[in-house]
């Protein structure tokens, strides 16, 4: 009895959310959801695009083609991607909400401007400039969320915050089955320009967090990428890299394949082109909505088991998955029902990057937080880049599109190996 008593007075004793923490953490998980949605509309319109856009170019639109531009052109993103961690340093100088509300502009501006590409030159070219904007919102989200929601709120803030990521693919998902059927992959990239009015209403309605702005009070200027990297932290920014760097080849191998998988199983089923395309968009809600579970499901397991084996379950997770549904269920003779299945545990394990909102923040003291947060992810998307491109060739050379993305699994397994490096820092305050 006492114990439940204490439990309901715990509860009790949350401390509430001001009207500025509110709208602070609404205006950066919408930004993040449109992020996913911008970062998904380039899988689901990847087809369509290219064909239109190849033969301008001056290349046959053949599916070898198509892949191969398609894996160029997406390493060309993930590389703006790794450029963002420009906003870093900039959000530890200027502050969290007006480079955040800069990120979510130029992501907005770019992918609007790739509607009116006439070739693959200028898709290739918009695309890079919105990876650039794209690549610094979750650094700077989940900065902000951190230090502006109270320490006994945010670590269920992190995961609340990472669910926008995969409701951005769910709404993505919404609007191919809807406007992308109808109207096509150009009116897809129009619907990108949205999130503007989600910067200027940043600007407008939300305050900086009081942890900047008390560090930025006390704080001798120094250059935060290099401090990162020295003594203090360089063992734990190196660790991140790379833990970062093996969950993002996951997601771009799990999540930016999955489309052109489900298209090409329902094909071989029968389907027709756009009951596939419907399809895909039907797998894709089924992914996110896993997704949005595995994020609400770790930050109570965190913080129950601590974070680095919290990390190595999901890790593990996403290695099954990746290889029951593109190294099993892609491969047999009636495989589409049994691959969306796979889908919804593959969904829900991505749930990691949840894990890395709540868990980076703590590892470094508020004066270089942003940056080593955007450094981070930047860097494993670099490195994703390259992997992307490598898959792209694989898919070319095998004439298939399932053991290249399966082998990603080996990733994972690796990352099993790294995780007792990082420290653990369950039961501890966000550092000043």
């Amino acid at each position: 009895m006492n114990s439940l008593t204490d439990r309901t007075s715990v509860t009790r004793r949350r401390t509430p959310l001001n009207r500025s923490q509110i709208a602070g953490f609404w205006g950066a998980w919408a930004g993040w959801t449109l992020d996913g949605m911008d970062s998904f509309i380039y899988a689901l319109v990847l087809t369509p695009a290219l064909t239109e856009l190849l033969p301008r170019s001056g290349y046959a639109a053949t599916p070898a083609n198509v892949g191969l531009a398609g894996s160029i052109l997406f390493a060309l993103f993930l590389v703006g991607w790794g450029l963002s961690f420009i906003w870093g340093p900039l959000a530890d100088r200027f502050g969290r909400t007006k480079v955040l509300a800069g990120t979510i502009f130029t992501f907005a501006i770019f992918t609007g401007l790739a509607a009116t590409s006439h070739n693959v030159w200028e898709l290739g070219i918009y695309r890079f400039i919105a990876g650039v904007g794209i690549g610094g919102e979750w650094a700077l989200a989940g900065t902000y969320v951190a230090e502006a929601w109270p320490e006994d709120r945010r670590k269920m803030g992190a995961g609340y915050l990472q669910t926008g990521y995969y409701a951005g693919f769910f709404l993505a998902a919404a609007l191919n089955y809807t406007v992308g059927v109808h109207y096509g992959w150009r009116a897809m990239f129009l619907t990108g320009a949205v999130p503007v009015v989600v910067a200027i209403l940043i600007l407008l309605r939300v305050k900086e967090s009081e942890k900047w702005q008390k560090a930025e009070a006390r704080t001798v200027r120094t250059r935060p990428l290099r401090e990162i990297m020295g003594p203090a932290y360089r063992r734990r920014t190196w660790v991140a890299c790379i833990l970062l760097t093996i969950a993002i080849i996951g997601l771009w191998a799990g999540a930016v394949y999955e489309p052109s998988a489900v298209i090409q199983l329902a094909t071989k089923a029968g389907m027709a082109k756009n009951d596939a395309i419907r399809t895909a968009s039907l797998a894709t809600g089924l992914l996110s909505i896993a997704t949005i579970l595995g994020c609400l499901a770790l930050p109570p397991l965190a913080e129950r088991i601590g974070r680095k084996k919290t990390l190595a379950i999901y890790f593990l997770g996403m290695a099954v998955a990746i290889v029951g549904s593109f190294g099993w269920a892609f491969y047999l003779p009636n495989g589409l029902a049994p691959f969306i299945a796979w889908l919804f545990v593959l969904g829900f394990f991505g749930g990691n990057f949840a894990l890395f909102s709540l868990w980076l923040p703590e590892q470094f003291e508020t004066r270089v937080r942003a940056t080593a947060f955007a450094f981070c992810t930047s860097f494993g998307r670099f490195v994703g880049a390259g992997v992307n491109f490598l898959l792209g060739a694989a898919v070319l050379h095998m004439h298939t599109l399932g053991v290249p993305v399966a082998l990603t699994a080996l990733a994972f397994i690796v990352g099993l190996f790294v995780i007792p490096f990082a420290p653990e820092t369950r039961g501890e305050v966000l550092p000043q």
